[in-house]
């Protein structure tokens, strides 16, 4: 059997969009079909931030494929352009935000723990309504999923 023959037949272009948070998802490894691998695309509109965060169950690594984006990882941070890559280690609080007035794209990896499925319980379909954000739901949701969310992300 060759790569090819075992390769996912689905490209991030084919990969289903979906609305989290207040950026564009897709699942593009879900940990059962790629050895534990979580792969999640986002496309995150200027401005915008994820919430700090700490996951206790996986290692995640930020890959930026378009625009730039500052990382965080406890007290150091650390600037990404298109083609740079950070890592945030399990149990390190992290988190990430968009420089300028440009939208970016960045490749979410982690590995262990079930943060494909964390993405999915959490967001909508595109096409779908968008769900409002609700801070109690998120919260209690990433405690199921071995993470804390501890808030907007420190300036």
């Amino acid at each position: 059997m060759t790569f090819q023959d075992r390769a996912p037949a689905n490209r991030a272009a084919g990969v289903p969009a979906r609305h989290f948070l207040a950026f564009t998802a897709r699942i593009l490894g879900n940990g059962r079909d790629s050895g534990g691998l979580h792969a999640v695309e986002l496309d995150l509109p200027a401005g915008e931030a994820s919430p700090w965060h700490t996951h206790h169950d996986e290692d995640e690594w930020f890959f930026v494929t378009e625009g730039e984006i500052e990382v965080r990882v406890a007290e150091a941070r650390v600037t990404l352009g298109a083609g740079d890559f950070a890592f945030g280690p399990r149990d390190v609080p992290h988190g990430f935000r968009v420089l300028g007035d440009r939208p970016a794209r960045v490749l979410l990896m982690t590995h262990g723990g079930r943060f494909s499925d964390f993405i999915a319980e959490n967001s909508t379909p595109e096409g779908e309504v968008p769900r409002a954000p609700d801070l109690d739901r998120l919260v209690a949701s990433a405690r199921r999923y071995g993470q804390e969310i501890h808030g907007p992300l420190p300036t």
